[in-house]
């Protein structure tokens, strides 16, 4: 029998996605990693009523650009004033969930609000309350995974946090487009308040004994577990704040891209705008819950820093193929492109973060700055687009995000260094 050369990498594939499998068994029980899966999904299922759905739904409702493009920065900057307190609040105290069930919960109130009450006062109040909660629970979410499963093992499980988040927002984003399309588009943000009760039993199956204090804020071993290191000492940290710049400049392409999409379709579609807009945050999500987990495995067979410049290679070309074209093949290429470079960015951040601050006690904390960076970024960017879309055209200001993704492209290629580190601390 001749051999094949197409079984045999099947097969190889096949091995390496067992290996990735194996990697997620840790000591945490089976309940307590069911239950961070399935807090990631639901959380995740909550939030797709923000953001793109967000510019979509005041779009219809009238709203401006420059009025909907506010009500985004709104959200932006109470996230950038939550992110570092929520991440050094996260590394002080040991009550993780009940930090995530809050943030739950305050989710919950702004999408009802927005259902119920879309006056001017109380969209930008929602948005200001979503801002905060969302800071909350990505600090908590990021503490009870670290101390969960350890710096050995974060790859394997932020890729699977990000596997289950993408889930959630694929299959929530479908199921509000039917509901949106059937009903009214109000009832989205129902739906999505309505999703905090899973949330939160799924929040409650994780075991908090099990859960690692010292390990949760990414301090040292033995003796060095309950020391932790000043908050200035960040500003020492050169590799953190490379990392931030490249990230920051990520977030200026990226924030605002899908917005202004949602902006576009919602003024020029005919039939169903809502379906449409929903197939477009449905793509990337399905691609990075099928790759989140091999970024994570691939980041330890040859690190960190060759797939961070893939990922925001990719923002370029995505930017470049909206400013080419507003037709529909280049909307769902550019929504490829964003599933893959999401994927990437979203699991890279958490782990370089982790490898730059071991044995400081301040991994929230840094997890936060970099999170005030990108969120100020990003409030920056949906705000900025929508100007300069309103004054020189689509094309011009999908232009502009290219540029600065090639910014971060830039400053990783030749700035930082590979942080993967040769042997871990635990």
């Amino acid at each position: 029998m001749l051999f094949n050369p197409r079984s045999e990498r099947a097969r190889r594939t096949y091995q390496r996605y067992r290996d990735v499998r194996r990697s997620l068994r840790v000591p945490a029980s089976r309940q307590s990693r069911y239950g961070l899966d399935w807090t990631n999904f639901f959380i995740s299922d909550m939030q797709t009523g923000f953001g793109s759905l967000v510019a979509f739904y005041l779009s219809q409702l009238g709203w401006s650009h420059e009025a909907t493009g506010l009500a985004l920065t709104v959200d932006g900057l109470a996230a950038v004033l939550c992110q570092a307190p929520a991440g050094a609040f996260a590394d002080a105290v040991k009550w993780k969930r009940g930090l995530a069930a809050i943030g739950i919960v305050a989710v919950g109130g702004a999408s009802l609000t927005l259902a119920l009450m879309p006056t001017l006062s109380m969209v930008y109040v929602a948005q200001a309350v979503h801002g905060l909660a969302a800071g909350l629970t990505t600090a908590a979410i990021a503490s009870i995974s670290l101390g969960l499963v350890g710096r050995a093992t974060m790859s394997f499980r932020i890729g699977r946090n990000y596997r289950f988040s993408a889930a959630g927002n694929a299959l929530t984003a479908g199921a509000m487009g039917a509901v949106g399309g059937l009903t009214a588009t109000w009832a989205v943000f129902v739906a999505a308040a309505a999703l905090s009760v899973p949330a939160l039993i799924a929040l409650l199956l994780i075991r908090p004994n099990e859960i690692d204090y010292a390990r949760a804020r990414n301090a040292g071993t033995g003796e060095s577990a309950t020391s932790i290191h000043r908050m200035l000492d960040l500003h020492k940290n050169r590799n953190l704040i490379v990392f931030g710049a490249a990230v920051t400049l990520f977030q200026l392409a990226d924030a605002a891209m899908l917005p202004a999409i949602g902006t576009h379709v919602a003024h020029s579609t005919v039939g169903s705008p809502l379906m449409l807009m929903s197939a477009l945050i449905v793509i990337p999500q399905v691609l990075t819950a099928l790759l989140a987990p091999w970024i994570g495995y691939y980041s330890e067979r040859i690190g960190r820093k060759p797939l961070l410049l893939v990922g925001f290679g990719a923002q370029i070309l995505r930017a470049l193929a909206l400013a080419m074209s507003d037709r529909d093949w280049a909307l769902l290429l550019s929504q490829a492109l964003d599933g893959l470079s999401g994927a990437v960015v979203g699991v890279l951040t958490i782990l370089i973060i982790t490898d730059v601050t071991t044995g400081s006690g301040r991994f929230n904390l840094a997890r936060g700055a970099v999170g005030t960076l990108s969120s100020l970024a990003a409030s920056i960017s949906t705000g900025a687009s929508g100007f300069v879309i309103q004054k020189f055209g689509l094309s011009a200001g999908f232009l502009a995000m290219a540029a600065a993704a090639v910014g971060a492209t830039l400053v990783t290629a030749m700035l930082l260094p590979e942080t993967k580190p040769t042997k871990y601390l635990d």
